[in-house]
This record gives C-alpha cells, sequence and structure tokens, in this order.
C-alpha cells in the first residue's frame, strides 16, 4: 500500500491544477485478501489492490464529479477536466453553500500491524480449525475469512487535508448436517482477537442442536434476537430515516418526532466512529471530524446525522457523516452502538416461556421506511424455546415486521455486546428479547 504522505501528494496535486472555484478530492486505497471455503475445502484465495481517485469540483453553484483509478498525471487530469466539464453543463444546486473548511482531526489507532502482515497461509491455518471442528462432528463447513488495509486521503481547496488508514479481519463460518445448519463469525480490526475455537464451537453447536428441524406456523411470538440479527435490523432502521436528508425529504419515520417517545425506554442509539470499540476513520469523506451523536435516547428521538450540505439547509454544523460525492442517499450512521442491558443470553432464554430463537437474518429489505416494516428470513439456527429450555430446532420463518414496534416491545438486553459488520458500515450491540415479533411465512428448511 502507498504511504500516506503519498496519498496526500496525489489529492493536493488534484487541489493545486483544479481552476474551479472549489475542489475536493478523495482517494481510496485498499490491500485485501480472502480465503473462502466450502464442502470442508479452501476452494478459493484471492488477494486485491485497488485505488481510486473522486474528484468534485464546484463552478458557481454548479457541481460536477468524475473519477479514475490511475493516479497518473495524465489520468488525473484527464479525470478533473471531466469534473470540471460536467460542473459547467450542469443545473446550478440553489441549496449549496460551500465545501467544508479545516478543522482540527482526532487521531484513531485502527490500524493493526498483524492483521495488515497476516498470510494466506494464516487464513488457511484458521480456515483448517473450522473444517476439523465440524468434521470432528460429521458435519460440513463453508465460509470466509478476511483481512485488508484501508486508508483514505482528502484534500479541498478550503485547506482540508486529512488521511488516515485502519485493518479489517472477518471470519464466518457455517457448519451444516443434512437438513440443518449453524452460522457464527467475528469481526475486529485485530485478527489475533478472533477465538478460532469458539467460533468453530458456536457454528457446529447451533448445527448439532438444530437437526431434523420441525414446521411452526406463522404468528406473533416472542423472539430472542442473538446480535447479527440485531445489528442487521439496526442497520436497516438507520438507513430507513437516521440521516438529515431523509428527514428533509419527508421520508424518514423521524419526521416531527424529535423529543417525543418513539420506542422502548430501553433503548439507547447512538453512532460514534471515536469509539475504542468500533472500526472507523476519524473524518468523513468531506474530512468534517466524525462526531458522536445520540440519535435516540432512553426512548426519545434525539437527533438525525448531517454532512455540510444538508447541515447547510438548516442553519446548523455537520456531524461528520458525510459519504462519497456522488450520494443519493445523504449523511448516513455508519458507526451505530444499541446501548447494552443487564442479563446474558443464558438469562434470556430461562425467562422465556415459549418462543423462537433467531442466529441472524437473511435477505433482508425495507418494505415501507415511514413504518419502519422490513422483512426477510431466519436462517443457520432457529429454535424453538419452551419453559426456559431450547426444544429444537425449526425450520426457518419469514418475518414481516415494524422496526419501531419492534423496539417498543423489548423486554431484555444482554449486557454483553458484539461489533458486527453490516451493509452500512459497523455496528455494535447486544442480544435482545422482544415480547411481539411477526413472522408471515414458513418454509421447508
Amino acid at each position: 500500500m502507498i504511504a500516506e504522505g503519498e496519498i496526500l501528494d496525489v489529492v493536493e496535486k488534484v487541489v493545486d491544477w483544479s481552476p474551479a472555484d472549489q475542489t475536493e478530492a478523495l482517494l481510496f486505497v485498499s490491500d485485501s485478501a480472502l480465503t473462502r471455503f466450502a464442502n470442508s475445502a479452501i476452494h478459493q484465495n484471492v488477494a486485491e489492490r485497488d485505488i481510486k481517485l473522486s474528484i468534485r469540483v464546484v463552478v458557481g453553484k454548479k457541481i460536477g464529479g468524475a473519477s479514475t483509478n490511475n493516479i497518473g498525471d495524465e489520468s488525473i487530469k484527464e479525470a478533473l477536466s471531466t469534473a470540471i466539464a460536467i460542473a459547467k453543463n450542469s443545473t446550478e444546486d440553489p441549496d449549496f453553500r460551500s465545501l467544508p473548511e479545516k478543522m482540527p482531526l482526532t487521531e484513531l489507532d485502527s490500524f493493526i500491524p498483524a492483521t495488515a502482515g497476516y498470510s494466506p497461509e494464516d487464513r488457511a491455518r484458521a480456515v483448517l480449525k473450522m473444517i476439523e471442528a465440524a468434521s470432528a462432528k460429521g458435519l460440513t463447513t463453508a465460509g470466509s475469512h478476511s483481512t485488508g488495509v484501508f486508508a483514505v486521503g482528502l484534500a479541498n481547496s478550503l485547506g482540508v487535508r486529512a488521511v488516515s488508514k485502519l485493518t479489517l479481519a472477518n471470519l464466518s463460518t457455517i457448519a451444516m448436517s443434512k437438513n440443518s445448519s449453524g452460522y457464527a463469525g467475528f469481526f475486529s480490526k485485530g485478527v489475533r482477537e478472533i477465538d478460532l475455537e469458539l467460533v468453530a464451537k458456536i457454528a457446529t453447536d447451533k448445527a448439532l442442536k438444530s437437526q431434523n428441524p420441525v414446521g411452526l406456523e406463522p404468528g406473533v411470538y416472542t423472539v430472542i434476537l442473538e446480535a447479527d440479527a440485531v445489528a442487521d435490523m439496526l442497520s436497516t432502521l438507520a438507513f430507513m430515516g437516521l440521516g438529515a436528508l431523509s428527514v428533509q425529504e419527508g421520508r424518514s419515520f423521524m419526521c416531527g418526532k424529535i423529543g417525543q417517545s418513539i420506542v422502548g425506554e430501553n433503548i439507547t442509539i447512538l453512532d460514534d466512529a471515536l469509539s475504542p470499540e468500533t472500526i472507523g476513520f476519524p473524518f468523513d469523506f468531506e474530512g468534517v471530524p466524525k462526531q458522536r451523536v445520540t440519535l435516540i435516547e432512553n426512548g426519545v428521538a434525539k437527533n438525525v446525522v448531517y454532512d455540510s450540505y444538508t447541515a447547510a439547509k438548516e442553519g446548523r454544523k455537520s456531524t461528520g457523516h458525510a459519504l462519497p460525492h456522488p450520494n443519493i442517499y445523504g449523511p448516513l450512521p455508519t458507526n451505530l452502538f444499541l446501548r447494552g442491558g443487564k442479563s446474558s443470553l443464558k438469562e434470556m432464554i430461562a425467562s422465556t416461556k415459549r418462543g423462537i430463537l433467531v442466529t441472524r437474518f437473511h435477505y433482508t429489505n425495507v418494505e415501507d421506511p415511514m413504518k419502519t416494516i422490513f422483512t426477510g428470513m431466519t436462517r443457520d439456527g432457529t429454535f424453538l424455546i419452551e419453559d426456559g429450555e431450547i426444544k429444537r430446532g425449526i425450520k426457518n420463518l419469514r418475518f414481516t415486521q415494524s422496526i419501531q414496534e419492534a423496539l417498543k416491545n423489548v423486554e431484555i438486553l444482554s449486557c454483553e455486546t458484539f461489533l458486527k459488520s453490516t451493509f452500512l458500515g459497523t455496528c455494535r450491540v447486544p442480544a435482545m428479547k422482544i415480547g411481539k415479533f411477526s413472522f408471515t411465512g414458513a418454509t421447508e428448511f
């Protein structure tokens, strides 16, 4: 990977060469590797080095953008020329005020050398532990193990200069019998933090306990969601309406609700990229420092996140949540936290007369963002709970549920929280017990 100084040299070059009124240059650099396995054998080992330069220019109130994955001088000049041509031929945006000005930045210690130096042999040895644990129980296994280094550098014509890098490590495995499966995973910036034996044991135990699943009629049940399912639900909720643009366009469940109670009093949701308990960059994709934002506190709607564009429309300051230009979604929270409670997963199960334990969701989709309704399937470990005990595996169910209503009915939150990777970024969440959760369809598996 190119050095941080070289990253800054590239983005500063763009700004220096640009004749536009304002210019922003954003450079993404990644060096990642992935080992996939299926049928208890490694079948793919790949590595990728990528670079992308994204340029945004402002001519009056007209904005244009272009990108390239070639950072040679001629390619940069061509992309810059294209961005300017697009801006000049665009319609003026009366709501645009300015690119952000320079602000002090916090440094984060998110780069772990052991993760950056993790080899294909290291990944293979970790995968072997997943395979051996499953094989010892007569199960097959599949999954993936990835590590990578990711860096971002940014400069603009108002003096913003920012560069940061981080490491990511992800291991996921599914153990399978003829009619059951069990999932486990671990996500961290430090690959050596992964407890390989524990990940393998969780997956194999779930696969064994869910063998010969029985069908269960759709209906409203008490449900216990493990952390992967909670993270999926929380990131979907954030996508639906915890960004300022969705509120300004009148398509968010937060519209007109700031200061009102919208979920249970035991629910506090915030976004904090600077916390040592998550993985993130200290600034957003405009170079604005990330801020801790409390979104929902003790059930009360408090805030949404802003970038410079949406903040200017309301006379506010950006909270440091801009996504890369061009961006149709507006600012979004990408380092979410759901505050935990005081119980353990074991205590949740023991407190349940009859309910369903869900390991994770699959193929979740938004149905109605204003009502926060989403749908999807359970997957890789779904169990019937009776009289405080896990009785047996059940066939997967489809759910159609308002997330807001589910969060009004949360009875227990686990004290332990888990960092999970989602489509929106990262979530640190507990497991939760929900008194009413709607399952609307059954499956044959």
